[in-house]
Order: C-alpha cells, then structure tokens, then sequence
C-alpha cells in the first residue's frame, strides 16, 4: 500500500496539499474525490457555475478546470519520475494556464468529461506501480519530488480547492 510521503520528499510549497490527504488507501480516496466532485459540480446552476467571488477570481467553473490542468500536469510529471526519468522538469504558470485556457466557454459537464478523463487515467497509472518504485525521485520546478509525493499532492490540489469552492463560491 502507498504511504504518506516524508515532508523531505516534496518542495516545502505543497505541505498544506499532503497534509489534507486522509489516511487510507490514495486511489480509493481519489476514487471518492472524483465521486464528491462530479457530484458538487454537476448540481450547479449557471450563475453559480460562472461565478466569481471578486473580479480577478476564477469562475466557480474555471476552478474545475484548473484542478483538472493541474492533475494533467502532475500525472505526466508522476509518469515520468516513475519511469526514472532524470530530465528537469519545468514548472508552469497557472496563472498564464487559465489566462489562456477556454473554460469559460465550456460547459460543466463538458469540464467534467474532461476531469472524468484525467482522473481515470491517472487512477490506470497509479494502480500499476510496483511498492518499491513510489520512492523514485525526480526534479520538478528545480525541486527534488518523489513519485508518492506527487500523488499525494494531486489528491490535496484537488481538496484544497473544492474546499475553496465550498467556502468562496458556494457560500454566496
């Protein structure tokens, strides 16, 4: 079974992520992730769907697509340190990635095909790993990660920001 990753194997930045992960087995509580979230997303009308708690703040709905870019992102990333792969990995911009991303003019449940889509496909990688190589190490963002780290913070991303979603948007 995956164990929570040691706080050294991960840039001091994502501690608030791995540290909202429950304890229990990761693809089953990224399995109810995906569960709780289509769920929430889903009941959305389209005022709450396009809403934004201050103007320079993402829509309700741009939030779900930022979660799944992110997820992309940190699956190749996951991949790639998984296969031993030693190559630097660069960082990204999230803020030039929702700048340019069409989200706005998608609709929630094309957001959630897509979210569908990634989840399950990073679900497929991580029930193929064998326990010893969780511990591989790569460099992202100029900052050494392991490969259960990355899987941890893919599950805290997305629990940072439904809660976000909960207490921003949600609570109008």
């Amino acid at each position: 079974m995956l164990v929570r990753p040691l706080t050294e194997e991960y840039p001091a930045y994502y501690v608030p992520y791995v540290g909202l992960v429950p304890d229990g087995n990761l693809v089953e509580i990224l399995q109810q992730q995906q569960t709780d979230t289509c769920a929430l997303f889903s009941k959305l009308s389209g005022k709450e769907a396009d809403y934004r708690y201050a103007p320079e703040k993402w829509m309700t709905k741009e939030v779900l697509g930022h979660i799944t870019d992110t997820e992309r992102i940190m699956s190749y990333r996951l991949l790639r340190v998984l296969r031993g792969d030693k190559t630097p990995l660069a960082g990204f911009d999230e803020g030039e990635y929702m700048k340019n991303a069409p989200f706005h003019h998608w609709s929630v449940s094309d957001l959630l095909d897509n979210y569908t889509a990634v989840r399950q496909s990073t679900l497929a990688l991580l029930r193929g790993v064998d326990a010893e190589d969780w511990l591989r190490k790569g460099v992202a963002n100029n900052m050494d990660v392991s490969a259960r780290a990355i899987a941890y913070i893919i599950a805290g991303h997305e629990r940072h920001h439904v809660q976000i979603v909960l207490e921003r948007y949600l609570a109008m």
